[in-house]
């Protein structure tokens, strides 16, 4: 008599919190603890990643899909207890709903950055681009389909696997050809603005193309059950379209420059997008293409989508997004890939992708006589593939479209051709590097003092704006206006967050870095200052904004200065006053930037300690009435601050006071040796002499400039003397003063790119309330002195409050 077969019994669903070890329970048999493992294992893993992949210029996406696989049955998987441990197949389910969770909402925010207008606005260049880079390859992943279903694919449903392979082969990734652009310096070039034409085109209708293969792929017999989601799908977005923009808008009037986004907004808006997630996935297409559509219908003006953006895309990017890739790398199991004819349908795979983009992409630029050069680039950035590409695959894979070795060998390709963008591109089409430009005037000190100058002014927030805004009303000198040109720079750091790549979208008009001569949305009440200041001043001023990664953000100011042939940079001290009169770091990485640039810059460079010039507000020039005291002690930079301090002693408003520094006679005698340690060559003394010389010639004509010598004996005379100077606006310095009296100064500080002098003037025991300009003449090359302080400050940074 056959034994009876006992049923087979369900795990018991798992409970989402333990009662603790204490209790005797495995904190790994319930969900949530479970979950923050899983979390906490992936956001390790894959910014450990992304840090090793970071010299090879790879986007984060690369490393989450690296990381996922590594997570999955691919490697660490291959530990049956590891799997069981960390990932059971009962948690897989809350796994999944958390990822598609983040996912939801990361797709409204990528629906944020797609622009309809910016769409319509495409030109017919980009969108035969777009059509060719999208058709040719559709048509050779269909080829390829073929070839599949007779191998490794026997048995799926042909219809939907033929759209899946054309979506699948398509696709680019548009956040990640941005960042792909962001980061080699491109967004701004011809190659950069026609592929993110096109790759914006094309993401709107892989989108389309997507929501087909889903109608297609239902599990309904009835050819009819397909076509009702395509209707309902179709009915749906119309709907949004003419219910979304109106609300939205009233929204966003509601929500005004300055103030706090009211959060019943914000919060109306997400439950929005989960219930438009929901509407489509009760179609039957998936929940992410309902929060898409209500991303791409918000408005993209205004403190409305940004308020959006900032309460959504931490959470959802830094954390549950890399949940989704290795959700994706738990399906990938790259050794069902085995034998020749699985590595062969792989290679195949990979071929048919770069041919279908790249051909396609490069004969239709060649046709609208594109350089070869720049259309070989255009067609391996045109081949990104990223988030969007795995989307399509684990939809496909969870219908049952794509099996697991079809899947394995989809997701390698995305890889794959991702991996290769970035050093293709960069071996093909160099990075817009500007040729050096040959110019004269590469100082403020100068034979001919009637030629205009130019000044490249920078600045990270709107907090430094009145102070540069002063400093170049006292800048012009004379009231002609062709006397001074100021070209004003709004750095922006370009992130990891999304919301970089929307504020990339919202600078209008970008040449090299992003120079705007209409308006910056995203900047408004900067470029509204500095037009106000314009029409209201004989100054010529050109606002733009320059976005890009903080380590390379240097690359970016030099290259603008030697493009404008600027004479003097000046940049923000990377601290900033507190309330208390003390300094505190605003970012330590903003003071490389100031050093790289101090080392790299083609003209003269100063570095502005802004303690509040002239108040919170522009100072008519009528109403200008500032002391500024230069600092003299001798050698070039010295000379250089005195050049510029006589070109502000032009303003009508202006007191300038030059105290120069001499060293007492009685101790010279012993301080000759240590003098010549410190660069003093016998030719410098002379041209210091000649300087001073037309100084004085320069008093007699002019009762605004006033000339003292002070005779100093050491180090505490020096600072004692300087603290009888602290009643003024502004002190003029330079950066490395030569001759006896600095070589008595302790040359250990904080902040080398202030120098001796700078450092004395914002320690904790200078009492003024006077902003500074530190000054370094260029020079090429620069002095040894200048040199070697900036690179030992390079290892000691003072994250210290003065």
């Amino acid at each position: 008599m056959a034994t009876p077969v006992a049923p087979l019994k369900c795990p018991p669903p798992m409970k989402a919190t333990s009662n603790g070890l204490f209790q005797g329970d495995n904190p790994l048999d319930y969900a949530l603890p479970l979950a923050i493992v899983q979390i906490c294992l992936v956001l390790v893993l894959t910014r450990v990643l992304a840090y090793l992949l970071r010299p090879l210029r790879q986007p984060r996406v690369v490393a989450e899909i690296i990381g996922g696989i590594l997570l999955g049955p691919s490697a660490l998987g291959r530990s049956e207890k590891y799997l069981h441990t960390i990932f059971p197949p009962k948690s897989l389910t809350v796994l999944d709903t958390l990822a598609n969770f983040g996912l939801l909402f990361f797709l409204f925010l990528v629906g944020l950055e797609l622009d309809p207008k910016s769409l319509r606005r495409t030109g017919k260049r980009a969108l035969c681009i777009a059509i060719a880079g999208i058709s040719l390859p559709f048509l050779l992943g269909i080829g390829t389909s073929f070839a599949l279903r007779a191998t490794i694919s026997q048995g799926v449903n042909q219809g939907p696997f033929l759209v899946f392979m054309g979506v699948s082969l398509s696709i680019t990734a548009f956040p990640v050809l941005a960042r792909i652009l962001a980061e080699l310096k491109l967004l701004t070039t011809d190659v950069g603005r026609m592929a993110m034409s096109a790759a914006a085109v094309n993401d709107v209708v892989a989108w389309i193309l997507l929501a087909l293969a889903i109608a297609l792929s239902g599990n309904g017999s009835s050819p009819f059950i397909s076509l009702w989601v395509l209707l309902s799908g179709a009915g749906f977005v119309l709907l949004c379209i003419l219910i979304g923009p109106p609300i939205f808008k009233w929204m966003a009037r509601r929500c005004t420059d300055g103030e706090h986004v009211d959060e019943i907004y914000v919060c109306a808006t997400l439950a929005a997008v989960l219930a438009a997630g929901f509407v489509t996935d009760s179609i039957g297409i998936h929940a992410l293409f309902g929060a898409f559509v209500l991303g791409v219908l918000v408005p993209k003006e205004g403190p409305f989508a940004g308020a959006l953006v900032e309460k959504v895309e931490d959470l959802v990017s830094g954390l549950f997004l890399p949940l989704y890739f290795v959700s994706s790398g738990l399906k990938t199991n790259v050794a069902t890939i085995q034998g020749a004819q699985s590595w062969g349908l792989l290679v195949l795979v990979i071929f048919t992708s770069c041919l279908g983009k790249i051909v396609g992409t490069i004969v239709v630029s060649l046709l609208c006589k594109m350089p070869m050069q720049e259309a070989l680039t255009l067609g391996f950035l045109m081949n990104t593939k990223g988030l969007v590409e795995l989307i399509v695959l684990n939809i496909g894979k969870d219908r049952g479209v794509l099996n697991d070795q079809t899947f394995a060998i989809m997701v390698l390709m995305a890889l794959f051709t991702t991996f290769i963008t970035t050093p293709i591109v960069i071996s093909v089409y160099k990075p817009a590097k500007l040729a050096v430009t040959k110019y004269k005037h590469r100082t403020i000190e100068r034979k001919d003092t009637s030629k205009q100058v130019r000044i490249l002014t920078c600045f990270y927030s709107t907090r430094n704006i009145p102070t540069l805004i002063n400093l170049i009303e006292v800048s012009r000198g004379t009231a002609k206006r062709e006397g001074l040109r100021v070209y004003a720079m709004h750095l922006m750091e370009l992130s990891e967050r999304p919301s970089a790549i929307l504020m990339v979208h919202k600078v209008k008009r970008n040449g090299l870095p992003f120079w705007n001569k209409g308006e910056v949305s995203d900047s408004n009440q900067v470029v509204v200052a500095f037009e106000t200041f314009e029409h209201l001043s004989k100054v010529s001023i050109r606002p733009t904004t320059a976005i890009s990664p903080m380590n390379s953000m240097h690359e970016d100011i030099v290259a603008s200065a030697e493009s404008k042939r600027v004479a003097m940079i000046i940049l923000p001290f990377h601290k900033h006053q507190r309330l208390d009169g003390h300094f505190e770091t605003t970012r330590t990485d903003l003071r490389h930037v100031n050093r790289r640039v101090l080392q790299q810059a083609p003209c003269s460079v100063g570095i502005l300690v802004d303690r509040g010039l002239g108040g919170a507000s522009h100072v008519p020039a009528s109403n200008v009435d500032f002391t500024i005291t230069i600092l003299f002690f001798g050698g070039h930079d010295d000379r250089e601050a005195l050049a510029y301090g006589m070109r502000m002693a032009q303003h009508p408003g202006i007191t300038l006071v030059v105290v120069r520094f001499v060293a007492d006679p009685a101790v010279a005698g012993g301080s000759v040796k240590l003098d010549m340690n410190q660069n003093s060559s016998p030719e410098d003394q002379p041209q210091d002499e000649v300087v001073i010389s037309g100084l004085k010639q320069r008093i007699s004509n002019d009762g605004s400039i006033k000339y003292e010598e002070r005779t100093v004996k050491d180090a505490a005379e020096t600072t004692e003397a300087i603290k009888s100077f602290n009643r003024c606006n502004l002190f003029l310095i330079g950066r490395m003063s030569e001759g006896q009296v600095v070589a008595s100064l302790n040359k250990t500080s904080e902040c080398p790119e202030l120098g001796p002098i700078g450092n004395l003037l914002t320690s904790s025991e200078f009492s003024t309330t006077a902003s500074i300009l530190v000054v370094q003449q260029y020079r090429s090359p620069l002095s040894p002195d200048a040199l070697s302080s900036l690179e030992e400050g390079e290892t000691s940074d003072g994250n210290e409050s003065n």
